[in-house]
């Protein structure tokens, strides 16, 4: 199984919708040993779950799947991945695929991870060509 191998440690920025990340963060794609890795470097921003509000009281932007949410993110802004050592691009369609294993790694329920997964292959095109 995958696994997130670092704490995820983030303080707010002023607009109260973003994240900072203190630390890297770093997440192992399909195992835990795998050489395919994401690496959310210090400094990123992120909104977690962008989530519209209307659908707060079911999904908030901040749950079980938010380490998972940060990875989505951060591959949604770099459109690649580390594999043994070096860049890989990824598609867009890859990118929700880890989004969805890291929010059941994280232990999100599967209805959650997956009405969330199909909200971002939906609705997640203009995000990925930003």
């Amino acid at each position: 199984m995958s696994s997130f191998t670092s704490p995820l440690i983030v303080s707010p920025m002023s607009d109260g919708r973003r994240w900072k990340l203190h630390r890297s963060f770093t997440y192992h794609v399909g195992s835990e040993y795998s050489n395919m890795v994401v690496v959310v470097p210090a400094g990123s921003i992120t909104d977690f779950a962008s989530i519209p509000s209307i659908f707060w009281s079911l999904l908030p932007s901040w749950g079980k799947y938010g380490k998972a949410a940060v990875v989505h993110d951060w591959l949604y802004h770099q459109h690649n991945i580390l594999s043994r050592g070096s860049k890989s691009s990824i598609t867009r369609k890859e990118a929700d695929i880890i989004f969805y294993e890291g929010m059941l790694v994280s232990g999100t329920r599967r209805w959650k991870a997956e009405v969330m997964y199909w909200a971002v292959r939906l609705f997640g095109q203009l995000a990925w060509r930003k």
